[in-house]
């Protein structure tokens, strides 16, 4: 075997060869989960990530050969239950990833056994449920529906059936339905004068997410104020479908296919014609940058969309590099607390979003970039609900105690569902309790927008 220096290339990543049938090979998929927990085991950098690296440490420790030869192949799952595909170890913990010859890629080892659990029927119909985003959000809008649906959710014997039935812990925080869709209240475009000659695309379309249209559409009404404040011309895409990332994390390839074949087709025309495309959640953005691209590697208009699509502060800040953004901003942010999401950071932006919250004028911006644990549907789970509390519970002492003294004005997450979590944490640990507000409705603040 190679010498176990590590690999100062920029990592790479192989295409996800999900239409082969090999990939769901179950010996094979063992075969590679085996190699790559060897590794693991002998290096050990990646312990406090996630729940995965402690559960196959234990595994070992307690093995009676105490290597990974000795641990019983069936207890592989539960390593790889425990994965919810935030991707960090890959970003940025292992130096065996591509192109290391030792070539670990953890993560989409870990997507190949749930595809294959999927597919062989061991996923229960709460999990399958949770992941359907579309199907939930249907009901969002109908005001008498809303209102009943969001009351019933916080009552003790709803949350209870809801643990019984979904395995959906009684403490989680839920996010609730909107009583008016997004992409219902939204103006369908709003026209500027296109200014020519920057590197930025001069027009926006908007890509709304299940979770701003159905949940939170404040934020994306948010990031429309901003928009229009630096005369960025936007449409709504014209129709969308859930960018499937709640799918992948099943291991529900079918799915992500599915709902690849209604996105692609429309965001490819938007990207043909010069559009930047921006979604307000990151795990969305990430699907299209990085997960579709490598399910479809050979596939000209999802490459086509992966080059247009823009995480919101990535492509403000590049317009201010352009010497297009309006950086007068008359209000005060004060302290704020603000969390880096796992998969913001895995796009290798940057801190976009720390660069634009500084320019508030008498704003100090305490970053952090812990994982919140919260992690799509894991943090909500029965299994796993105080385990994400517990994987959260770092960054939210970090979060809690700011530099410039006493406690945060805001906390603040491009990831409205872990901003929730860390919020519930606070709650939880009695560490204090700022006003939560997502950076979008921060920037809109500070731009003084009504």
């Amino acid at each position: 075997m190679a010498s176990r220096e590590g690999n100062l290339e920029a990592p790479t990543r192989h295409p996800i060869d999900w239409k082969n049938p090999e990939y769901y090979d179950e010996k094979k998929t063992f075969d590679e989960l085996e190699r790559i927990f060897d590794i693991c085991h002998g290096c050990r950098r990646c312990v406090s990530l996630c729940g995965s690296f402690p559960t196959l440490f234990d595994l070992v420790d307690e093995s009676k050969t105490q290597e990974v030869d000795g641990v019983d192949r069936k207890d592989y799952w539960k390593v790889v239950d425990q994965c919810y595909l935030c991707d960090l170890c890959y970003m940025t913990k292992c130096p065996y990833v591509p192109p290391h010859e030792w070539n670990v890629d953890f993560p989409h080892t870990m997507l190949r056994a749930k595809a294959i659990k999927f597919k062989n029927g061991d996923v229960s119909f709460g999990e399958k449920f949770l992941s359907s985003t579309d199907v939930h959000g249907q009901f969002a809008g109908i005001p008498i529906v809303t209102q009943v649906a969001n009351a019933v959710n916080q009552t003790k014997p709803a949350r209870a059936l809801m643990e019984s039935a979904l395995h959906v812990d009684h403490n989680a925080w839920l996010p609730a339905l909107a009583t008016r869709k997004f992409r219902s209240g939204a103006p369908k475009s709003k026209d500027f004068p296109v200014k020519e000659g920057a590197k930025t695309p001069g027009k926006v379309a908007i890509f709304s997410t299940c979770y701003i249209n159905y949940n939170e559409p404040g934020i994306g009404h948010d990031l429309l104020k901003v928009l229009e404040h630096n005369e960025v011309p936007y449409v709504l895409v014209n129709k969308e479908k859930c960018c499937g990332m709640p799918k992948l994390e099943l291991g529900d390839l079918d799915s992500v296919n599915e709902s690849k074949e209604a996105n692609i087709p429309v965001l490819a025309k938007y990207a043909k014609e010069g559009w930047a495309i921006l979604t307000a959640v990151p795990s969305c953005t990430l699907m299209f940058k990085q997960e579709i691209p490598l399910m479809y590697p050979h596939d000209a208009d999802v490459q086509a969309v992966k080059e247009a699509m823009w995480d919101p502060f990535e492509y403000l800040m590049q317009r201010k590099r352009d010497g297009l953004l309006k950086t007068e901003f008359p209000k005060s942010l004060g302290k704020v607390s603000y969390h880096v999401p796992c998969h913001t950071r895995v796009q290798n932006i940057g801190r976009k979003t720390e660069e634009m919250l500084k320019m508030a004028p008498d704003t100090q911006v305490h970053t952090n970039e812990r994982c919140s644990g919260h992690a799509g549907t894991f943090g909500v789970k029965v299994p796993y609900h105080e385990q994400a509390m517990k994987i959260g519970k770092p960054l939210f002492k970090k979060m809690a105690e700011h530099p410039a003294g006493g406690a945060p004005d805001y906390i603040a997450s491009d990831c409205p569902l872990g901003g929730h979590h860390i919020d519930q944490g606070f709650d939880v640990n009695a560490l204090g309790t700022p006003q939560l507000a997502h950076p979008l409705t921060l920037v809109r603040k500070a731009y003084g927008l009504d």
